[in-house]
């Protein structure tokens, strides 16, 4: 199955009424643990890059890591994703690499840190919308600022989002999905007790949902940092402090409420991080990157299994014919701005 477009994935879970778990990735053995994780859970997948993974990666090598995944799980409809895209030349060239989805993240100035305000957010929004959805192309957008820093991009300040302020937003933009801040945080270290609603301001998605019933909703910083896979980390020579992550369960919440993307990075890392340290201890000797890459790939596959589960995409790879980018094209052609609102 070729590479597909978030919109379509997104429509179907909408129709389901399921997440789907967005996953960043940096190499190979991230790609191949989301993909086996999929495939064993009969799952539709967004896989995402950021700015700076595609620097790590190289361009060329994350795509055709991402045709390779398509070959090899034909079954799986999976959307290739650009994260927070600082600026209309990131998506632009994004959408020439072959990515069937961008986010513009106009929250932020073009270097990525800078709080910006709402007519710029507007103004390069909508021109990342009209230029990516006449070649089919998802977008999405943010409005508010997480807390945290994700690979260098981020103000660590928290601005949650006013869904009045959303409703304007969406109309001018002709957004796809829409990142709403409600208090979360990129990172390990999200918050310093287990957050509860009133903390997360679950009350801002359900009054967007409210506002917005067919606006597809993402959930940004959504890591749940099980204390579990910190543990490992610590028990073979780490030192992570004690720190709470977004609860599965807040998120299912906000599934119930329009949320339909949930991404997911740090549950990952803390997950091969911990297999690796704990491969190097119990054979000091070891050096083949195989040894503890193995262990490192298994550990975040059983991750995405248990997100792809618990935000209900799993059996739903097969439900639905997957959708040309040319075939998106031309509905947004014909539906133009209404399809936002559909």
């Amino acid at each position: 199955m070729p590479l597909v477009t978030m919109r379509q994935l997104l429509d179907e879970a909408s129709k389901g009424g399921y997440g789907v778990g967005a996953f960043n990735v940096n190499n190979l053995e991230q790609v191949q643990a989301i993909m086996e994780a999929a495939s064993e859970t009969n799952s539709p997948v967004i896989i995402q890059a950021s700015s700076g993974a595609r620097k790590y990666a190289n361009d060329r090598f994350l795509y055709h890591l991402m045709l390779a995944a398509t070959e090899v799980y034909p079954d799986i409809p999976v959307a290739l994703h650009q994260d927070h895209g600082n600026g209309p030349a990131t998506c632009k060239s994004a959408i020439d690499l072959g990515f069937t989805s961008v986010m513009m993240d106009g929250s932020l100035e073009e270097d990525g840190k800078t709080p910006a305000d709402f007519e710029y957010n507007v103004r390069v929004t909508r021109e990342v919308v009209e230029m990516a959805h006449e070649r089919g192309v998802t977008v999405e957008g943010e409005l508010g600022t997480l807390g945290g820093i994700e690979d260098g991009h981020g103000s660590g300040e928290v601005n949650l989002t006013d869904p009045d302020q959303a409703v304007e937003f969406v109309e001018r933009t002709g957004v796809d999905a829409l990142a709403v801040a409600i208090g979360t945080s990129h990172g390990a270290y999200k918050f310093t007790k287990e957050p509860d609603s009133e903390v997360l301001a679950m009350s801002i998605i359900e009054e967007i949902n409210q506002k917005l019933p067919n606006t597809h909703l993402v959930m940004h910083g959504s890591s749940s940092v099980p204390r579990d896979l910190v543990d490992i980390i610590n028990a073979h020579g780490g030192k992570m402090e004690p720190s709470w992550g977004v609860p599965v369960k807040e998120i299912q919440q906000g599934i119930k409420h329009g949320v339909r993307k949930v991404n997911v990075d740090t549950d990952l890392r803390l997950a091969a991080t911990g297999a690796i340290r704990k491969a190097f201890e119990e054979d000091p000797s070891a050096f083949d990157p195989r040894f503890y890459l193995k262990p490192a790939r298994e550990a975040m596959k059983k991750v995405v299994q248990s997100r792809m589960e618990s935000f209900g995409q799993a059996g739903h790879a097969g439900d639905y014919s997957p959708a040309t980018l040319e075939e998106m094209a031309d509905r947004y052609s014909k539906e133009g701005h209404e399809l936002t609102a559909q």
